[in-house]
Parts: C-alpha cells; structure tokens; sequence
C-alpha cells in the first residue's frame, strides 16, 4: 500500500470489492498490508481469537488499545479501524472518550461500533467530533446471547425489516460504511443496493461492497471445529505450526538441537586461558 487510504476513498468503493482482515499485532499488519489488503480491522474478536475468553464481553479499552497500537507499529501506513469494546460507548460522553483515544493514543484511522436505531444519537456524535464510524449490524457478537447466540439474523419479515432500517439510521447518522455479520445473502444484497455507503459482509454472500475475516480463521489457526458456513479456510497453518513445534521438541530430546550449525565458536587460545586461570 504505497498510501494510507482515507475515509473518501473507502466511501468511493461503493460496488467494489473492499478487501478487510483483522489484525491485533505487529507482524500480521505487516503481512496482510504485504499480501494487498486495504483494510485492517483491529477487533475486539481478539478476546477469542488472541486472548482465550469465550465472547468479546470481557475484552477492555486497555485490551484494546494495546493491540490496536502494535497494529499500527507493524503498518504504519495502513488503513486501521478499532472496534469500541462492550459498553465502551454506552454514553455519549463515554463513546467520545474512547473513540478520541484509539486515534490519539493508538493512531487509528476510524472506530466500529455495533447497533442500529439505538446507537445512531452515538454515531451522530462522534462524526460530529471528527470522528469516522464504521457500523456494525446483523449478528452483534457482544450482544450474542440476547440475539440467541451466534447464528445467522433477520431471517424473518419483521428482521429484515428492523436491519433495513438500522442501515438507513447508520448512514444517516453519519457512518462512511456498515458491516452486515451473519444475514441472509438475498437480505445483504437488499441493503448493500438501498445503502449509500459501503457494507462489509462476513456470512452476508457475495453481494456486499467487501468482506472482512478474522485473520486466525482464515489461515487456520483456531480450533479444527471452528467452521461456520461462511468460513473458507486458505491454509492449515495451525497444523503446520503444530508439526514444527513437535519436530523442535523431539530434536531437543534426542540432543539433535542446537548442533554445531546453530551454536556460537570462541577462539581456542581464549578458552585455554579461561580454563587455566
């Protein structure tokens, strides 16, 4: 990525094909702004995939902030939105605080929030402090388990109808794009044609403007288990992963490493000297 792409650009990609991957430290930056990706999405889909929790609940501001900040270290010239944590942005005052602080603090180029009617008062604010704002609807994994856990929405008229009308409060409200998490493809495809600004899809079909992954799933290193529909995995990295860590164990045992190749000389006077002193 020869510049950082801004808010104006993105919007511009309205029926294109935005590529988007999370990222929570340094080398992954690096490698998916290497490999073409346009957009770095620092989520606070690390308390599963990073940090062993078993939802995004309990992942803090402090949490991340911290990864947001080796994001930027390993792309300095990237793209990088921050997710607003669970109750982050519970009031508008508390929404301001924070978001200023992933761009301040950690060199964020936007923040994501999740919620549709119920958060645009939110979103109005921050745009009007400067602040760019990625929505986030469809399945809203901090709020999971008062959606019936993680499973696909807005499958019925009366969803569908509440997702439409959660995109057109986004827009209005002043978001330059909305992820659309775990809809119908047709539902997505309805959205994405009435939207003015980007959607992002993850589990929303092929329709939508781009599609974002977690960086972990695709490359395969979160449980074999793990394999939603929507999910395609490009590698088997964690088996490969694996393997190695195996092989270094056994050669460790066995006393085949280090061996002379990987292990450090000194000049035979100096050790002679050292022995007899």
């Amino acid at each position: 990525m020869d510049r950082k792409l801004t808010v104006l650009d993105l919007k511009g990609r309205k029926g294109a094909r935005l590529v988007m991957l999370t990222a929570y430290d340094a080398p992954t930056a690096r490698l998916a702004v290497a490999a073409g990706v346009d957009v770095l999405l620092v989520g606070d889909s690390l308390g599963m995939a990073v940090l062993g929790y078993d939802s995004t609940v309990p992942v803090t501001m402090e949490d991340m902030l911290h990864h947001a900040k080796a994001a930027r270290r390993g792309a300095p010239g990237a793209f990088i939105i921050a997710d607003m944590p669970f109750l982050s942005f519970a009031t508008v005052e508390r929404a301001l605080d924070n978001a200023a602080r992933f761009l301040k603090e950690a060199g964020a180029d936007a923040v994501k929030l999740e919620g549709g009617v119920e958060v645009a008062p939110v979103v109005e604010a921050l745009v009007r402090a400067g602040i760019p704002v990625m929505g986030h609807l469809g399945l809203t994994p901090q709020t999971a388990s008062a959606l019936g856990g993680f499973k696909l929405q807005a499958r019925d008229e009366d969803g569908g109808r509440k997702l439409l009308a959660d995109a057109r409060a986004l827009e209005q409200a002043g978001c330059w794009s909305i992820v659309l998490e775990l809809v119908p493809a047709p539902l997505a495809k309805l959205v994405t044609s009435r939207a003015g600004i980007p959607t992002i899809g993850i589990g929303a079909g092929p329709d939508c403007d781009g599609q974002v992954l977690v960086y972990h799933d695709l490359v395969g290193i979160t449980a074999p288990e793990f394999r939603p529909k929507f999910l395609k995995r490009y590698a088997e990295a964690g088996e490969a992963m694996r393997a190695a860590i195996a092989q270094y164990a056994a050669e460790v045992r066995a006393g085949r490493y280090p061996d002379e190749a990987h292990s450090f000389g000194m000049n035979a006077d100096v050790l002679r000297r050292i022995e007899s002193g």
